[in-house]
């Protein structure tokens, strides 16, 4: 008999529980109804009672209901930057600013509402001023109002060869380029780039920080920005590999010194496959046991013909004094590493000279048309190799 007592007190409370709140909610919603009601009467006050001036409070308070945007396709042209890793937002304050759309909620609107906006390309566009929301986020999506400007710069280009390029490219001036190239510090090169563990005097250089990659030009680009964004990617890529933690704490040496040995495998390995075992060469020959400590390679002998702006030439072609100069600092029997990089290594290049396969490896030669070389430890394997090599015409 308590029990149902409770169980019809407990219902009984509940029903008041029930009404109290229904009568909340018809509160509420009243409440909603009214202020609407209120809001629109204000907005035919204003009209009514204020004349022409009531369309200027008309506007105010519509924009407290109604999201600020352009009508119509707009004129004119701007050219805007979405830059790598925009979100939506960015990309529509970036509109706002080039007064493209009236309101980056406009854009944004119009961005939720098609699915295809997560798809918009970094890169540079042709737009108009004072465009819709969706007529903007149109024009982002069409690939044909994307400016397209790329180059490609080689792994192992020298600075020089990425010069002509770029002026090639930009109609920019080699002179521009190199002036520019004349301080790498000023360019984004940190200092502590430029030291060795060697002893060796560094005369700062570009040469090995211009990263090899597909870049995408910019309108009216000058040549200082050209560089800097190269070296800008340089550092990022460096970072990501933590090339300099590493090549310190495994290879015992600079980081400088190691994106020289990188630059020396780009240069002479033929074959991917073979980039970290031609550093691990060159790091035998100076730090190991080879007789003159030197490199003895000729593509620094290339690399020093190049700079003095004489033509290149194969091994073949190298007489005793291209491959014997004193005078050159980039002289094949020089101690220790030659004072820069010899070109601009890329990223597997590099991460050869950071991490190179175990070996006490001292020569090697091309044994195929792939470029794959064979390597040795003593001269006397050297030869039987470059025997092989020449029964494949590989070498004469």
């Amino acid at each position: 008999m308590i029990d149902e007592l409770e169980l019809a007190f407990d219902e009984s409370d509940k029903g008041r529980h029930r009404r109290s709140a229904q009568r909340k909610r018809n509160k509420k919603k009243r409440g909603g109804r009214g202020k609407t009601v209120f809001a629109l009467l204000m907005v035919f006050a204003l009209l009514g009672g204020l004349g022409g001036a009531g369309w200027y409070g008309f506007d105010r308070i519509q924009g407290y209901f109604m999201t600020p945007d352009y009508d119509g396709g707009g004129s004119g042209e701007v050219v805007i930057e979405v830059k790598e890793g925009d979100l939506i937002a960015d990309v529509a304050n970036t509109l706002v600013a080039a007064g493209v759309v009236k309101s980056a909620k406009a854009f944004i609107e119009a961005a939720e509402e098609n699915s295809r906006s997560q798809g918009i390309q970094p890169g540079f566009y042709k737009v108009r001023k004072q465009m819709s929301g969706e007529t903007a986020l149109g024009l982002l999506l069409d690939l044909k109002n994307k400016i397209t400007n790329r180059i490609t710069i080689p792994e192992g280009s020298t600075a020089k060869r990425i010069y002509k390029l770029l002026s090639e490219k930009t109609d920019i001036p080699i002179a521009e380029f190199e002036a520019a190239a004349k301080d790498p510090l000023a360019l984004g090169v940190p200092d502590w780039w430029f030291k060795r563990t060697d002893n060796k005097k560094v005369t700062p250089s570009i040469e090995g920080f211009l990263f090899p990659d597909t870049y995408e030009i910019p309108p009216k680009v000058t040549a200082e920005a050209m560089l800097k964004e190269m070296v800008q990617h340089f550092l990022t890529v460096t970072g990501d590999m933590k090339f300099a933690d590493r090549v310190q704490a495994e290879r015992e040496i600079s980081p400088y010194e190691a994106l020289i040995v990188a630059s020396l495998a780009q240069a002479e390995a033929g074959n991917k496959d073979d980039l970290g075992k031609v550093a691990r060469v060159a790091y035998n020959r100076v730090y190991g046991e080879f007789a003159c400590n030197c490199l003895e390679m000729d593509v620094t002998v290339n690399y020093w013909l190049e700079l003095t702006g004489q033509e290149t030439k194969t091994s073949g072609e190298m007489t005793n004094s291209d491959l014997i100069n004193s005078k050159s600092p980039y002289d094949r029997k020089l101690r220790g590493l030659i004072p820069t990089p010899i070109n601009n290594p890329g990223k597997e290049a590099m991460q050869g000279a950071m991490d190179p396969p175990p070996g006490k490896w001292l020569f090697f030669v091309a044994i195929d048309k792939e470029g794959h070389s064979a390597f040795a430890d003593n001269i006397e394997e050297h030869e039987r190799n470059k025997e092989k090599a020449r029964k494949a015409g590989v070498i004469p």
